[in-house]
């Protein structure tokens, strides 16, 4: 499980500052105790690129997939600023 969870926080890394900042805050406060499903989920939303992401956190437009969109809802637009 420590090879996934490096493997996940290697891909929180994103080139948009805003994009990693929000992941950072989430893995600091959730990624250890996710379990097996939220963390296929947040590799799921990992997959997407930097541009998508940026959108739907921030512009609300979105990505096509509702489980995708619930997690990030729930677990990393809660530390976006308005």
């Amino acid at each position: 499980m420590t090879n996934r969870i490096s493997h996940i926080k290697w891909k929180c890394r994103r080139g948009l500052r805003e994009l990693d900042l929000l992941l950072r805050e989430m893995i600091s406060q959730h990624l250890e105790k996710f379990d097996s499903n939220q963390l296929d989920e947040l590799e799921g939303v990992l997959k997407y690129d930097d541009q998508s992401l940026f959108d739907f956190i921030f512009k609300d437009e979105p990505l096509g997939n509702q489980s995708h969109e619930l997690f990030i809802l729930k677990f990393i637009k809660t530390y976006k600023k308005d």
